[in-house]
């Protein structure tokens, strides 16, 4: 299995954005708290439109949110 090349800081923007829960997120971004679930846990890549959905909860830009790892291209 290819491993995830998409990092993210939900969980913690999650913790400093008043303790907000997965499902809270989810419902705000209109998927299920499985996909946020795997999201999180690196186990999914978002879609881009996924992606800027769960930045604008937060108030910040993609990158701030996710970042690509080149590096596990070759793993």
């Amino acid at each position: 299995m290819a491993k995830c090349l998409v990092s993210n800081q939900i969980r913690k923007l999650r913790f400093n954005h008043s303790e907000m829960t997965q499902q809270q997120l989810a419902d705000q971004v209109g998927v299920t708290r499985q996909t946020i679930v795997a999201i999180e846990n690196e186990k999914y890549s978002p879609t881009l439109e996924l992606a800027f959905r769960i930045a604008l909860v937060f108030g910040l830009p993609l990158e701030e949110v996710f970042s690509f790892d080149i590096n596990k291209l070759n793993q």
